[in-house]
């Protein structure tokens, strides 16, 4: 048996028995649990830290899945067939007569579902006869985790087992479109704003801070490093670091870089990480230069404002 197998294997083990463990997407690792199970469900919450009114998106492996527990339209279909599996969440009602937990959705009639394209957990997802709830595998409000040893240091032996399958490749987490009713984009993530509203051919609003937080990613306090974070800045802070967008000629040790040329996909690919990186060193503060708002840099921007609201 591979390593690989034996760990999938492992994994099977501990989510039967309603345990908690980390699992890898392509866009950050997340908490996993039965999505069926009430018990399961409530220890993602215990675990997290997590306000008991903010729902969880859940994973499945294929639409046959899916259309047990979700009503599903013209729009998700069209998505569905472009993107899936990959870093989109969608937003659907559900059906009256559904298995997932209560305590997942919030007690809503609406639920976010995605299908992740990782190779390792969609093996998995193939195995079990139920969907997972996966938030992101941090404590709530902070930075999202990117390799297994991220989730190390967030939970130490909290956690029962962590399915390694790598660095993420996004980085970033999926993108929210709600599909009841007009589309709306309810948080900015690893899948470009521009290519959904190409497929759907629609206009497409944005709705990423409502007043009424019903759904992930929409909290002011969140993805926070721990220290100060500063968007738009010129230089550091004292005893501050300093980020650029890509790799400069100044070389000092208080200087990072998300991109060797500045290629947005990979700053959002190295954002977290390197937040992480500056926190672990000890600097007391992070300064970080403006970044073109377009492309996956609506993204970028959208994690770095909320951080800046958490530290500030």
């Amino acid at each position: 048996m591979t390593s690989n197998q034996s760990n999938i294997k492992k994994s099977k083990k501990y989510l039967d028995n309603n345990k908690c463990i980390s699992v890898p997407t392509e866009t950050v690792y997340g908490l996993a649990a039965n999505a069926y199970s009430n018990d399961a469900v409530r220890k993602i919450f215990v675990l997290k830290k997590r306000p008991k009114n903010n729902p969880l998106i859940i994973h499945y492996y294929s639409l046959s899945n899916v259309k047990n527990d979700c009503i599903l339209n013209k729009k998700f279909f069209l998505l569905y067939k472009k993107f899936c599996p990959g870093p989109l969440t969608f937003i659907l009602k559900l059906k009256k007569e559904n298995q997932i937990s209560k305590i997942a959705t919030n007690n809503k009639k609406l639920v976010a579902i995605r299908f992740p394209k990782h190779p390792l957990l969609r093996k998995l997802l193939k195995k079990l006869k139920y969907p997972l709830a996966a938030p992101s595998a941090n404590i709530y409000s902070k930075l999202s985790p990117v390799r297994a040893s991220d989730v190390k240091d967030e939970f130490g032996k909290k956690i029962k087992f962590i399915l390694d399958g790598g660095e993420c490749k996004i980085g970033i987490e999926s993108t929210i479109i709600n599909l009841v009713g007009k589309p709306k984009i309810l948080r900015l993530g690893g899948l470009e704003v521009g290519k959904i509203k190409k497929v759907l051919n629609m206009p497409i609003s944005l709705n990423i801070n409502p007043k009424i937080k019903n759904f992930p990613g929409q909290s002011k306090l969140h993805y926070s490093p721990g220290i100060p974070l500063i968007m738009n800045a010129k230089k550091e802070r004292r005893n501050g670091a300093f980020i650029t967008l890509k790799k400069s000629n100044i070389n000092k040790k208080n200087y990072f870089y998300l991109s060797k040329n500045g290629d947005l996909s990979h700053a959002a690919k190295n954002l977290y990480s390197t937040l992480r990186k500056i926190k672990k060193k000890g600097y007391k503060s992070i300064s970080i230069e403006k970044i073109d708002n377009y492309g996956m840099g609506l993204a970028i921007n959208d994690r770095l404002k909320r951080a800046e609201k958490n530290d500030n």
